[in-house]
């Protein structure tokens, strides 16, 4: 497959990730008296994998996150080659999908970006008041224990065909245990597609959402393969 089209497929999955994910906390979350609440949020992020995963996985293989990237990089089950390329789309696919959720929560009136825009943060800016350091360890160990789901869901003697509904519930239930904490990163490119339209403590706590999730993908990508890939 062309670099090019696996280069498309990361952006639309990615977009559609935070598109989707994002839009359902921004617009449904806590929709007067309908809100689908944390649980709805968790299962978009979930259902927007899932679906990519399947409609694109097989052209990209359904990253969409940079943590991914690095973490199956890390894994050798990636080529390092083209770490740098995926991750630039990923982005920019976040970016992308951000922009759209701006311009459509503007036609509301009220809308005020720096209420927070389904932003990540720690300490005042953590759903829940969790400090910088619950916040770290949370987002290390959930983006660990992501990568090693992923790798195992896609080992070529998991079951057949059912890689992306393992990687999507695995998602959910990533989300339904860190709304709170810290609304829920795990990839810096669904951080970064809202941080910068969120415009103010987003971006002066993004810092956190790359750093650790990477850490924690590439270190979940090490321990599976490492210790618990089984090799001929």
């Amino acid at each position: 497959m062309s670099m090019g089209k696996r280069l498309g497929a990361e952006f639309f999955g990615t977009f559609w990730l935070v598109f989707g994910g994002c839009g359902s906390a921004i617009f449904a979350a806590a929709f007067p008296e309908l809100g689908i609440g944390f649980a709805g949020v968790a299962l978009a992020f979930g259902f927007t994998v899932v679906t990519m995963a399947y409609a694109v996985g097989h052209i990209s293989g359904g990253h969409f996150n940079p943590a991914v990237t690095l973490g199956l990089c890390a894994g050798g089950r990636f080529p390092a080659k083209d770490v740098v390329p995926y991750i630039v789309i990923q982005v920019i696919g976040g970016l992308a999908a951000g922009a759209v959720l701006y311009v459509i929560a503007s036609g509301k009136a009220g809308f005020d970006a720096s209420a927070g825009f389904a932003s990540n943060g720690f300490d005042d800016h953590s759903p829940g008041g969790y400090s910088l350091h619950a916040c770290m360890v949370a987002e290390f160990v959930l983006t660990a224990f992501f990568l090693i789901v992923i790798h195992g869901a896609t080992d070529k003697r998991a079951p057949a065909g059912f890689g992306p509904l393992a990687i999507g519930l695995t998602l959910t239930l990533i989300h339904l245990i860190s709304i709170p904490i810290t609304n829920t990163s795990v990839n810096p490119a669904r951080s970064t597609g809202v941080a910068v339209f969120q415009g103010s403590w987003a971006m002066q706590q993004l810092w956190m959402f790359w750093l650790i999730p990477l850490i924690g993908g590439a270190v979940g990508g090490l321990i599976y393969r490492y210790v618990l890939e089984t090799r001929d």
